[in-house]
């Protein structure tokens, strides 16, 4: 039978599966192979929080969506067009999503055993009860039909029935027109010396697949989407969390600093570890503390030493932080916290995403203890809000707080390689050898950072703790006045880093009925929504920050423009709150809080939804803080 050729835009697909059933390998070997043709990529990956829960239970799922597309993306999409579940489990969590009309492809063999489908609350298969009417259902025995094409390699059952991922992988391979190449050289370069039988079994399972979807009459169509246009030059599909170590690289390359990182395993920020643990030929320093206050106070002797310190966590960990944060302000040391954001409170959701760290970063320490707060926007600005963070820490001399988050931290997109030698210097405030006049820790240039005294320098001797300073001498100072004085410095200190934020930019419309802040990784979603209501007629505009402390001076202005100043973020309204109380009085009243807690990011369909909404009336807007 002859195959249909079509042609889409972009197209979404998701792969869902037990923990153990390889979805993110999948995913991530499908992602890589659409980035080398040229599209548009974005992609969320979503993990279960058990490490290992039962096989066949909804807590165990785990999935990886990818929106690939012949034009820019902003978001992993909304809804997939295409659903491959693995078994029970994974179609009960994940059906709901599927768009209606889209393409369901489900592994046949465990809808026939009774005890999967009671485990994901199936009273009968849903293959059999006419609940799948909705979708173009393509049932394919893909576990037997991978044990059969592999049956000659000499697997046991268990790793045989392992490489079903790959028989998945190459039948959407085939069902989109991608060629095999890029995952047939991974396999030969990555299992074939860990395991040759391994490789051979995946090999055969993915082009068993492909000729699964190529001969099968169950499938008459398949489709193309060609490559989206692009600014000349490298690129390469980049996580969050590669793209904030690859930014810490680069700061300690501009700035002529070794880089050190301190750091206490957690989830999502674990990774920033594992990846610049690797990194040791470059001269990275890691250390893997015994806990996050181990952690962080290393991190603060390698600031003292006159390294570029770092330190990684997420919001459990900056709890336990607090008072050293509170440390290297008092002792005004270049120190850069980067928090990747999780569902909390306590343990929470350690595998989901969220924006409910604001407050903390901003205001969780005892005393008056301001630090500069900046966000990434998205998986591969991660890189240039790590180069940001280094250089406010180093020009002010201060602990800075970098926020990401698990949904930009663990999702991937092309990211322009720079060119290094494109990339302005960070100077460094070391203090020169002195004679004659005593050294003076704690005077201050005009931005009110003071001299960074490395250990050993000749006539720089002077102390160094937690206790309150005098002015300039740095003494141990218990005077009231002195007191109020310093706390005023070192607030003062960070509002001037507004001096150096660039002008706040407003996509869309300047001036309408609607404009929407945002922050962090909802950036995507929000920008996306913007141009759809854009496109539709409507004066909508869309200011997202990069710098939450200070704001941008010029923020006020940029939004007296609009009628409704709507802020979508994954909290109660954090942001919100920071704007009702920060910015002038007549803008500050039009601010309407949009959240969402759910361990999801917005669609952007939510968001077009909330600007064709009526206004909230003042008492809906108040925040719960």
């Amino acid at each position: 039978m002859a195959k249909v050729l079509e042609q889409r835009e972009h197209v979404t697909i998701r792969f869902a599966g037990d923990s153990g059933d390889g979805m993110q390998l999948t995913g991530t070997q499908f992602t890589h192979t659409a980035a080398l043709l040229g599209n548009d990529i974005a992609t969320f990956p979503d993990f279960p929080a058990e490490i290992r829960a039962p096989i066949g239970t909804l807590a165990g799922v785990s999935g990886f969506q990818v929106h690939f597309a012949s034009e820019q993306v902003f978001t992993p999409g909304d809804a997939p067009d295409v659903l491959v579940a693995m078994n029970p489990a994974a179609l009960r969590v994940n059906l709901k999503d599927l768009r209606e009309g889209g393409a369901l492809i489900i592994n046949t063999q465990p809808f026939s055993n009774a005890k999967n489908l009671a485990q994901a609350g199936y009273a009968a298969s849903p293959l059999e009860d006419g609940s799948l009417a909705a979708y173009r259902v393509y049932p394919v025995d893909i576990t037997t039909m991978t044990l059969t094409a592999i049956a000659d390699v000499g697997l046991n059952q268990r790793a045989a029935t392992r490489c079903k991922n790959f028989f998945a992988l190459g039948l959407v391979y085939w069902m989109f027109h991608r060629n095999l190449d890029h995952t047939v050289r991974w396999i030969e370069e990555k299992q074939r010396k860990r395991d040759p039988l391994v490789a051979d079994a995946n090999l055969k399972a993915l082009k068993a697949g492909y000729h699964y979807g190529e001969t099968a009459e169950v499938f008459t169509h398949h489709y193309v989407v060609n490559a989206a246009p692009i600014r000349p030059g490298l690129y390469r599909n980049i996580t969050g969390n590669e793209a904030l170590g690859l930014g810490l690289m680069a700061a300690a390359e501009l700035s002529g600093l070794e880089l050190f990182l301190g750091s206490y395993p957690i989830t999502p920020a674990s990774d920033v570890l594992h990846f610049l643990s690797q990194q040791k030929a470059y001269g990275v320093k890691t250390f893997q503390a015994e806990d996050e206050i181990a952690a962080i106070c290393a991190a603060i002797g390698a600031a003292f030493a006159g390294g570029l310190a770092v330190t990684t966590t997420s919001g459990p960990g900056m709890a336990l932080k607090a008072e050293a944060i509170g440390l290297a302000l008092m002792m005004e040391l270049p120190l850069v916290i980067c928090n990747i954001q999780r569902g909390g409170p306590s343990t929470g959701l350690p595998t989901k995403t969220e924006q409910s760290d604001l407050l903390q970063g901003l205001f969780g320490r005892n005393g008056e203890s301001p630090i500069p707060v900046v966000a990434a926007q998205s998986p591969s600005d991660c890189f240039w809000a790590a180069i940001e963070a280094a250089r406010i820490a180093l020009r002010h001399m201060t602990p800075v707080l970098l926020l990401s988050d698990g949904y930009i931290a663990n999702g991937s997109e092309p990211w322009l390689v720079p060119q290094m030698s494109d990339l302005p210097r960070i100077a460094r405030p070391f203090a020169l050898p002195q004679e004659g006049a005593p050294f003076r820790p704690y005077a201050r240039d005009e931005d009110l950072g003071r001299p960074w005294a490395v250990p050993g320098t000749p006539g720089l001797e002077h102390r160094l703790g937690g206790l309150e300073k005098q002015h300039e001498t740095g003494a141990v100072s218990y005077d009231a006045a002195n007191h109020e004085l310093m706390v005023k410095l070192r607030a003062e200190k960070v509002a001037r880093v507004a001096r150096h934020v660039p002008p706040t930019e407003v996509a869309g419309a300047a001036a309408g009925e609607l404009v929407f802040v945002s922050w962090g990784g909802t950036f995507g979603a929000v920008r996306a929504a913007t141009h759809a209501l854009t496109a539709a007629g409507r004066r909508v505009g869309h200011v997202h920050l990069r710098h939450l402390n200070p704001l941008p001076a010029d923020l006020a202005a940029r939004l007296e423009g609009f009628g409704r100043v709507v802020v979508p973020e994954l909290n109660l309204g954090q942001l919100a709150l920071l704007l009702r109380a920060r910015l002038p009085a007549a803008v500050a009243a039009r601010v309407e809080s949009a959240p969402k807690v759910q361990g999801k990011p917005f669609k952007v369909g939510e968001l077009v939804a909330l600007a064709q909404s009526p206004a909230q009336s003042p008492s809906n807007m108040e925040s719960p803080q």
